[in-house]
């Protein structure tokens, strides 16, 4: 498995070339690279470059002790993308993965064309972030599998979703590295989305599941009233595996207009 190194730390990736645009796609919250599967799949297809890394702490990357803030992640994947040359690409989040990639669009706006976040946080609703410090207290202590895995089974995945997919998914999650889950979940927590208040940020997409709302989307768009919005069918927070034909069709349509549409001004008045 190709890998480069920053800091010390090995930093996992898949790429596969191709003439089209590329594409970064940015896995969620204790998943791998994996979970993008469909839309590599897909879109190298049609021959886009694509790059798929495991974020530091999550599948074959190195899962070191310290800092997991979103801002180390999105560093890792400028650095990974700088490595590899990779540059002006569409960057694709799914969960955590969008606001890392929320957050690489905004500090390093060379690297990113357009910007593709899917049923990610940007703006906790204030419920869901006041529940975050008891949570990140249970993922500490002994029982952090059962406590993850309620969370999971609970709030992102519908009764309506695959149950055979819902399985793997719960066995999967609680096997990242404490280090990181913890970690990982408190950079969320600790992460501010107004510091991009007034930066100039690229055309951006945002994809909704039919599942708990994970992002104050009226926040979002006070804040970047360009925002584009989309929304799947019939499928939880996992939904580019449960429904890929109507995320890789929201992407194709996103990717089909990006060279028509202008630079996105954020303001200040995020609420």
């Amino acid at each position: 498995m190709p890998s480069i190194h920053r800091d010390g730390v090995a930093l996992a990736y898949d790429r596969i070339d191709g003439a089209g645009q590329p594409l970064v796609f940015i896995h969620g919250w204790c998943c791998d690279r994996s979970y993008f599967a469909p839309q590599v799949e897909h879109f190298a297809g049609l021959g886009h470059a694509v790059l798929a890394p495991d974020l530091r702490g999550h599948g074959e990357s190195d899962a070191p002790e310290g800092a997991y803030s979103m801002q180390v992640l999105a560093d890792d994947v400028a650095c990974l993308c700088g490595e590899l040359g990779v540059r002006r690409s569409v960057v694709i989040g799914h969960s955590m993965g969008g606001i890392v990639a929320f957050d690489l669009a905004d500090r390093y706006p060379e690297l990113v064309a357009g910007l593709v976040m899917i049923d990610s946080a940007v703006f906790r609703p204030d419920a869901s972030r006041a529940a975050l410090p008891a949570f990140l207290e249970r993922l500490k202590g002994p029982d952090s599998v059962a406590s993850l895995q309620d969370y999971v089974g609970r709030f992102l995945i519908l009764p309506t979703d695959d149950a055979e997919r819902r399985a793997r998914i719960l066995a999967a999650m609680p096997q990242t590295p404490r280090q990181a889950m913890v970690g990982a979940l408190q950079g969320m927590y600790d992460w501010d989305p107004t510091e991009a208040a007034g930066h100039r940020l690229p055309p951006c997409l945002f994809i909704a599941s039919n599942g708990r709302p994970l992002c104050d989307i009226g926040r979002f768009l006070a804040m970047v009233p360009g925002l584009m919005f989309g929304q799947t069918v019939g499928s939880g927070h996992f939904c580019q595996f449960e429904v890929p034909d109507q995320v890789n069709a929201m992407l194709s349509r996103f990717l089909a207009i990006l060279p028509a549409l202008p630079p996105l001004e954020s303001v200040s008045r995020s609420g």
